[in-house]
C-alpha cells in the first residue's frame, strides 16, 4: 500500500506544472499524513502480521468444526505438531511467539470468532513477567479480563489454563511465576467450567529440580521430551 501511494505521488509531481506548486504541496502533506497514521498503527499493533497470517490460513483451508483451540505465547507456538501428541483430538493451534495475555486481549475478537471451540486451552503470561515485570497481581487482572471476553463469546465453552513453566533461563523471575500460578489457579477454581493443568511437577527430575535437558540451548523453548511430558499431564484434561 505504501508503494502505491509513493507512486501515485511522483505520477503526480511529473504532471503538475509549478503554477500549481500549492496544490503539490497539499498532496504531499496529505501522504505525509497518511505515511504517518500507517507507522504508528503498526507500531501500535505487536503482532498485526501473525493476526493476518492467522486470517489467511482460514480462509485458504477449511476451519474444523468443534476443534480444540490452543491460544498463547511460543511454549504452544513451537508445539506446531501438537496433533500428533493427540491423535484422538482435533486442535487449532493459534498461538503465537513472544505474546502476553495483553495482546490475546488485543486481538480477542481475532483469535477467538472464527473458530466456534469446543474447548479454549491458554498458555500465556511469562513473558508478561518476564518483560513487562508487573506484579503478579496485575497480570492475573489481565488473564481475568481475557476469560471475561471469552465467557462473554463462549459462555458454556470449558476453558483451561496450562501453568507457566519455570525456564531455567528466567530463573530470577520464578518467584512471582510461582505467585501468578498461585492466583489464577485459585481463580479457576471460582469459575464454571475452568480448569488449571499444573505443568511444573512433571518437568522436575528425581532431585526435585527442574531439567535443563527437556530445554533448547536457549533454556527456553522446550525439546519434544518437553512435550511429552506435557502430553503425560494434559491428556485427562483435553475434551
Amino acid at each position: 500500500m505504501l508503494l502505491q501511494l509513493i507512486f501515485f505521488i511522483l505520477n503526480i509531481q511529473k504532471k503538475v506544472r509549478m503554477k500549481h506548486s500549492r496544490y503539490f504541496i497539499k498532496i504531499i502533506f496529505s501522504f505525509s499524513l497518511i505515511l504517518t497514521s500507517l507507522l504508528f498503527q503498526a507500531q501500535e499493533k505487536p503482532f498485526w502480521k501473525e493476526i493476518q497470517a492467522f486470517r489467511k490460513t482460514d480462509q485458504t483451508s477449511r476451519i474444523p468444526k468443534k476443534a480444540i483451540l490452543f491460544l498463547g505465547s511460543s511454549s504452544f507456538t513451537y508445539w506446531n505438531d501438537v496433533n500428533d501428541y493427540f491423535p484422538t483430538k482435533t486442535i487449532v493451534n493459534r498461538a503465537f511467539g513472544g505474546s502476553r495475555l495483553l495482546d490475546l486481549n488485543r486481538y480477542s475478537d481475532e483469535l477467538l470468532d472464527p473458530y466456534k471451540p469446543k474447548q479454549i486451552v491458554i498458555y500465556c503470561g511469562e513473558n508478561d513477567i518476564a518483560t513487562d515485570n508487573p506484579a503478579p497481581a496485575e497480570v492475573l487482572e489481565r488473564f481475568k479480563t481475557f476469560f471475561g471476553k471469552i465467557r462473554q463469546k463462549y459462555p458454556k465453552v470449558p476453558v483451561a489454563y496450562v501453568s507457566i513453566k519455570y525456564s531455567p533461563s528466567r530463573e530470577q523471575f520464578w518467584p512471582q511465576m510461582k505467585e501468578l500460578n498461585q492466583m489464577i489457579e485459585a481463580y479457576l477454581k471460582t469459575q464454571r467450567k475452568a480448569e488449571y493443568i499444573d505443568i511444573t511437577t512433571v518437568m522436575n527430575g528425581e532431585n526435585g529440580k527442574v531439567r535443563t535437558d527437556i530445554f533448547k540451548e536457549d533454556m527456553l523453548h522446550m525439546k519434544p521430551e518437553g512435550y511429552r511430558l506435557w502430553t503425560k499431564v494434559m491428556a485427562k484434561y483435553l475434551k
